[in-house]
């Protein structure tokens, strides 16, 4: 059962259908990460367009997989970005995203077998 993530909005969006579920969850596992690290780059070097464009980017996908927390959190990350905030502002924040997508990951590859 999962905890870390819910796909009632994917299944109601598809009909049901588990081959779609697949599909999102596969590119979850594959390219959020990638994002997150490149969000993380971001913050470190200060690149707010970076740090931006990828925050807005895996936005939608939070919010698909009914990660509450981590959609909430990566609209400050995206906000933070457009003020050009000091990096400790959103440290905590970011981490707090990280650990919600590696435990979601660890979870769909375990609940898809991927």
């Amino acid at each position: 059962m999962a905890l870390n993530y819910n796909l009632s909005k994917v299944y109601a969006l598809s009909g049901n259908d588990n081959e779609f579920a697949l599909q999102v969850t596969s590119l979850f596992v594959t390219e959020v990460p990638q994002d997150v690290k490149q969000i993380e780059l971001g913050i470190k070097n200060k690149d707010y367009h970076q740090a931006y464009s990828y925050s807005h980017k895996i936005k939608p996908t939070f919010d698909l997989l009914g990660m509450t927390v981590a959609h909430q959190e990566i609209l400050e990350v995206e906000a933070w970005a457009k003020r050009e905030g000091k990096k400790k502002e959103i440290e905590a924040t970011f981490e707090s995203i990280k650990t919600q997508v590696e435990k979601a990951v660890k979870e769909i590859k375990k609940d898809f077998n991927l």
